[in-house]
């Protein structure tokens, strides 16, 4: 089998800050640990834990003004004040710490510079008709931190610790939080390692912190149908790697195929996987796909499983549980399943792919129009005039009416 050029996936955010006096403590660079490779989890584990009780607060003295809704760009605008928690391989987790936005001091040689010890979360808060805070699947976001942190030697956290926090930080910042159906607030978990060193080996110190920006819809076009090329010449993920942990590391790699896919004329790339030309993701998210089934023409929808290459996105996961629940009842098929873009092809050509459309937090559901692959434009089944399939369009719905609280559902969490 040919060996191919393989990329993992990404989209980096830089965050400018404001100029304000340095609120955060420096790092201790007196309690790292030596470098070995040696476990060490059973003595890490019995280190303190986050404790919310613990928290301050440092107010800003100079608030922001709020940008108009329709102004917002995404990931561009942020919110007053700042999340940050220490840790250290003698101490543990730190009191908390919530600051004014601002800079982070840090050495040149920190190893989040040169080995990438980075890991960070997508999560939204969202306000409702009635003035109400609410998190989406909260749980899931801490649940995927923690195994993209162990994976990495970072320090693994209480979960419901954080989001007790995460809770108190967006109740702060709950004026930048657009009342405006289809906003919310993005929520930006990061953890990296902070240990001063070219050695190569578990970070002895991290810095567990949050940020949060206010936003709109995701793509420029609003709920309208993006158009994807199909790329085989680079991987964003390969069995044994990364590509299932929310690192980094794996995002810087995909920009220029993005940016190659643009140059095309498509809005993203559909990530293509082996000879065979396995489908994967698109872009930076989940993707599935609605059809009907050769011999049988029973409705199905697919998506790939999760082997190791796919992110465990949690909204790939709720898409799936309230497939099965409500479109089950309809007699559709609901499969993880590998498939591939020939696959696709054929079932286009033949008239049976219903629809397309990738999922994520940012863009929560993002239908797609066509792929290009091969020379040609792969149709995905939206009729000239249609910007969502019926499938995407209700997912759609059932999201915002959990999100912004219309219906009381085990997942919607309030602030």
């Amino acid at each position: 089998m040919a060996r191919r050029r393989a990329f993992q996936c990404a989209r980096s955010y830089l965050t400018a800050s404001r100029t304000e006096p340095s609120l955060l403590p420096k790092p201790n660079w007196q309690h790292r640990r030596p470098y070995s490779i040696q476990s060490q989890e059973e003595e890490i584990a019995r280190l303190p834990n986050i404790n919310p009780d613990a928290l301050s607060v440092t107010k800003t003295t100079t608030p922001k003004a709020l940008v108009p809704p329709e102004e917002l760009v995404f990931g561009r605008t942020f919110t007053d004040h700042m999340l940050s928690i220490e840790w250290t391989a003698s101490q543990g987790w730190l009191p908390p710490r919530i600051t004014p936005y601002q800079n982070l001091s840090l050495d040149p040689a920190t190893c989040v510079f040169h080995y990438a010890f980075e890991a960070f979360e997508g999560m939204k808060a969202y306000k409702t008709s009635k003035d109400e805070l609410r998190l989406f699947r909260p749980d899931r976001n801490m649940r995927r931190l923690n195994r993209s942190a162990k994976r990495i030697a970072l320090p693994e956290f209480d979960g419901d610790a954080f989001i007790d926090l995460v809770s108190r930080f967006v109740k702060m910042e709950e004026r930048f939080i657009p009342a405006t159906r289809g906003y919310s607030l993005y929520l930006r978990p990061t953890l990296i390692g902070t240990q001063r060193t070219l050695g190569v080996g578990p970070p002895g110190s991290a810095l567990l912190y949050l940020i949060a920006s206010p936003v709109g819809p995701y793509y420029p076009t609003g709920f309208r149908a993006v158009s994807l090329a199909a790329t085989s010449t680079a991987v964003r993920a390969w069995p044994g790697g990364v590509g299932d942990r929310k690192l980094g590391a794996n995002y810087a790699p995909c920009i220029v195929p993005q940016l190659e896919a643009a140059k095309m004329g498509y809005h993203q790339n559909l990530w293509l996987f082996g000879e065979e030309e396995f489908v994967t993701e698109v872009g930076t998210m989940n993707f599935f796909v609605c059809l009907r089934e050769k011999g049988t023409g029973r409705n199905v929808m697919w998506t790939a499983p999760l082997d190791g290459t796919i992110l465990e996105g949690v909204v790939r996961e709720s898409v799936l549980e309230l497939a099965m629940e409500r479109l089950g009842a309809e007699g559709w098929g609901i499969e993880e399943r590998s498939f591939t873009m020939g696959e696709l092809a054929e079932a286009a050509d033949e008239g049976r792919l219903i629809e397309a459309f990738g999922t994520g937090t940012a863009a929560v559901v993002s239908p797609v129009r066509k792929i290009h692959w091969r020379g040609r434009d792969v149709d995905c089944g939206l009729k000239p005039d249609e910007e969502a399939g019926e499938v995407a369009a209700r997912m759609k719905s059932w999201f915002e009416e959990i999100q912004y609280g219309d219906v009381e559902h085990r997942w919607s969490w309030k602030v």
